[in-house]
């Protein structure tokens, strides 16, 4: 998943993990293996590919009757023990791969030392409407924890679970092999393994962050983070030379910009050609924008097109997708006759939206959209 003109949602982490001194890095995944490996490669974008470093995709183990899939994120974690294991181990970060943010693990590991933790959680607090969709953090002063509640309905406070977390390995170890016994289990970490550490009086903590950090889990909030990142003065500085975040990208000429083109506050990338309008909009790599077309308030990822005289707003356009001429993808806002029917529209990958065809606000499109002629249809 693409964010900002040149990156992928896994940039952050991998790098995250390269500028806080980790060298070992497992990348697990549930579905399509190949395409991360293939982006991944030999890690060397990030600097993971030495003699004491590197990183490797993990897929859900192969057996001998074909593929167990991971059951849940604690399973996905048992599955990999022998991989951990490795390295032996005192310490172990545990990260989601769909969170944008900058952050130093070993000032959080520090933290943990000095804390003498059995699991640290990284904490930030979220706006109070929003604290029934994570895990929220009851603490002590001290910052030691003394409830989890996985997305309750009525949050106590808005501490909120990052996902990010670093556990004494031999503690976890033990309650990974503990809750791979019961059949009863959704083998996750929110429901089982971070409540029967707690239930059981082991030492946790909530390591509090201050800064960017952005879930991009739904739609809404990948528009919102690309969005974010037009501004220059956001918060999550990704000019900042002593914190990079490092990327594979492809080898593409320059962006090529026509005579009557205009672009407005916008992030365009290598090997794009624009011809048309852009308004507030990032345009990933090899993008082309022809005549007459209008994009506002839009993401258009790697390889699209976007066809003579087409209207883009407020949309997420995927990967080597064709925008025919004319078409209409999105409205803004204030274009709705009522406001609720508005949303941001999203095409999927490697498709073709016909000449003068139309998509909604909020719309989902996984198939291509016919051509529409002479204004049928």
């Amino acid at each position: 998943m693409c964010i900002r003109d040149r990156y992928r949602i896994i940039d952050f982490p991998l790098s995250n993990c390269v500028n806080s001194g980790i060298e070992a890095v497992g990348v697990l995944t549930q579905y399509q293996p190949l395409v991360l490996n293939e982006y991944i490669g030999t890690g060397q974008a990030w600097d993971l590919d030495g003699m004491n470093s590197g990183v490797q995709v993990l897929p859900p183990y192969q057996g001998s009757n074909g593929a167990d899939w991971y059951k849940g994120t604690a399973n996905a974690i048992y599955q990999n023990i022998n991989y951990i294991e490795r390295y032996n181990p005192d310490y172990v970060v545990i990260l989601s791969g769909d969170h944008i943010y900058k952050m130093n693990y070993s000032k959080m590991l520090s933290f943990h030392k000095e804390c003498n933790a059995a699991c640290t959680i990284a904490a930030l607090e979220v706006p109070m409407a929003e604290a029934s969709r994570f895990g929220i953090l009851n603490t002590n002063e001290d910052g030691s924890i003394y409830e989890f509640d996985e997305k309750p309905e009525k949050p106590k406070n808005n501490k909120a679970s990052m996902g990010i977390y670093i556990f004494t390995w031999k503690k976890l170890r033990e309650y990974l092999v503990e809750d791979e016994k019961d059949p009863n289990s959704s083998n996750d970490f929110g429901k089982e393994i971070l409540p029967n550490m707690l239930n059981n009086g082991e030492r946790m903590f909530a390591y509090d962050f201050e800064g960017y950090w952005k879930d991009v889990g739904t739609i809404d909030s990948l528009w919102e983070s690309n969005m974010d990142l037009i501004d220059i003065d956001t918060s999550l500085d990704l000019s900042d030379e002593s914190w990079k975040i490092y990327s594979r990208n492809p080898v593409m000429p320059p962006h090529y910009v026509g005579d009557n083109a205009k672009i407005n506050k916008s992030l365009v990338s290598e090997g794009c050609e624009v011809y048309g309008k852009v308004d507030y909009s990032v345009l990933f790599s090899g993008v082309y924008v022809g005549e007459n077309a209008v994009i506002q308030d839009s993401i258009i990822m790697p390889g699209t097109r976007i066809e003579d005289g087409a209207v883009v707003k407020y949309s997420i356009i995927s990967e080597n997708t064709v925008v025919g001429k004319n078409a209409i993808i999105g409205k803004r806002p204030e274009e709705m006759e009522k406001v609720e029917d508005w949303g941001v529209a999203v095409v999927g990958d490697n498709l073709k939206i016909g000449d003068g065809a139309t998509v909604e606000p909020k719309g989902m499109i996984s198939k291509d959209i016919v051509e529409v002629k002479n204004n049928e249809g």
